[in-house]
């Protein structure tokens, strides 16, 4: 079995067993054993849902410490555009990013300019691309790992264009390693990340066997001494900030930011996995082919609605509407200049190392015939059981319940709709008043089970 890193992980004694994260996961990676939960690691998207929906904090983020920077001789922070947005309409990008070469970076990297790159070297693509549509961005990782897990059959129509975090790590390592004299390894890269995704995307990339990146920083961890810093600073030249912000990049921070940036006629932006999969769902059922970009985001609204953010999500929102309606009013020209960006893509500067491949789910058994038997003796038990699909057994459904029987993973005493029905149909039995049940071999009176496949 394949083994897969994950930023999120369990704290048992944190865990009530409240079973929301188990409802809410998007690709059933979660149950409820003992009134704890547990992470399957082959199933888990890292998109952390469960982080936002657990009341009592037992699922716990895992990102890099300040101490980690202290491995390198030279650091470089990386702020994904969302930062912008966690402070008051009065701090511009310029400010934060001079604040973070005070707090503990020796230099800090504006994101958004190597953003409007990308997004040139998307509109390329785009005009170029003749294959099966949509073609479905790749900025977030979660997404990427939901079609890895979930949608197998949409890999090829994954954007095979690097994510900006990533180009702009390996530019800048390289443009510092010859500038200092130092070796790559001496340079430490560290993206200040708005969710646990980006850090699995950095531990374990999904298409190449190492990032560019050397870690990742929640902003919700760097935030308060972030804020520290910007209140003892000079604010006379905040204005001056706006000079050198990139309007296309900063647009990346939000859901519909790229599309609407670069004024794609023929598109759909998403976000929330609710919504992304119903509409990967119609991707599916090919009703969606006549759409040439599809822009989707695992978190409500975009980066800025990550579980590693501080502020308010349409507080957040707003501030990277109203700063990219400032640059567009004021006409601020920091944006790539196309002819060099084109040069690049020809170049083949801009596409990803290698492929991103399907995770192959778990089998049943090495055994190919062995699994056939419990594939078989799976839906033998999901026929005999509600179909009702409440989670008390601990699973996200009776299906997932069925496979993690076969698998010896739960008890079919675990469901207590089926326990508590074959004590009432015992009971009955026993006062010679229950008629003769058609699964009375599994102790279930017939009026409780739907036919084999129909869904509660």
């Amino acid at each position: 079995m394949n083994r897969y890193f994950h930023s999120l992980s369990v704290d048992p004694a944190r865990c009530r067993g409240a079973m929301r994260c188990l409802r809410l996961c998007p690709t059933q990676a979660i149950r409820v054993r003992k009134k704890k939960a547990v992470i399957l690691e082959d199933k888990c998207i890292d998109c952390g849902e469960c982080l936002n929906a657990c009341p009592s904090r037992a699922i716990q983020p895992l990102t890099n410490a300040f101490g980690d920077l202290t491995k390198f001789r030279y650091t470089i922070a990386i702020p994904s555009p969302a930062l912008y947005a966690q402070f008051g309409p009065e701090i511009y990008p310029d400010r934060i990013l001079g604040a973070l070469k005070t707090l503990s970076f020796d230099d800090a990297h504006d994101l958004a300019q190597t953003c409007g790159e990308v997004s040139f070297a998307i509109q390329e693509f785009l005009a170029d691309y003749r294959g099966p549509r949509p073609v479905i961005s790749n900025t977030c990782p979660a997404i990427v790992r939901l079609i890895q897990v979930r949608y197998p059959n949409l890999i090829d129509q994954i954007l095979p264009i690097e994510t900006p975090r990533e180009l702009a790590a390996r530019e800048i390592k390289q443009r510092t390693a010859a500038q200092l004299g130092l070796p790559d390894q001496d340079i430490g890269t560290f993206y200040l990340t708005p969710c646990p995704a980006k850090t699995v995307s950095i531990m374990q990339p999904a298409e190449k066997g190492r990032s560019w990146l050397d870690g990742a920083i929640s902003i919700a961890d760097i935030y308060r001494p972030l804020l520290a810093c910007l209140e003892q600073q000079d604010h006379g030249g905040e204005r001056r900030s706006l000079e050198s912000i990139c309007a296309l990049g900063i647009g990346w921070a939000i859901v519909d930011g790229i599309s609407r940036t670069l004024r794609l006629r023929n598109s759909l932006s998403v976000s929330g996995l609710p919504e992304v999969l119903r509409v990967f769902d119609d991707i599916e059922r090919g009703k969606l082919d006549k759409i040439d970009f599809i822009e989707a985001y695992s978190c409500l609204q975009g980066c800025v609605g990550g579980s590693l953010n501080v502020e308010n999500i349409y507080s957040s929102y707003n501030k990277i509407l109203k700063l990219i309606e400032t640059l567009e009013y004021e006409k601020i020209k920091a944006c790539p200049d196309i002819r060099h960006v084109r040069r690049k893509y020809a170049s083949g500067f801009f596409f990803l190392e290698g492929k991103v491949e399907p995770r192959p789910p778990r089998p049943l058994h090495a055994d190919l015939a062995v699994a056939i038997k419990k594939r078989k003796e799976k839906e033998e038990i999901y026929g005999d059981l509600p179909q009702i699909d409440c989670g008390a057994c601990g699973a996200p459904s009776c299906l997932t319940f069925a496979e993690d029987v076969v698998r010896g993973e739960a008890s079919l005493d675990d469901c207590p709709v089926r326990t508590a029905e074959i004590a009432r149909a015992n009971a009955r039995r026993g006062n010679g008043t229950d008629a003769e049940s058609p699964i009375a071999g599994r102790g279930l009176p017939g009026a409780m089970v739907k036919k084999t496949g129909e869904r509660g």
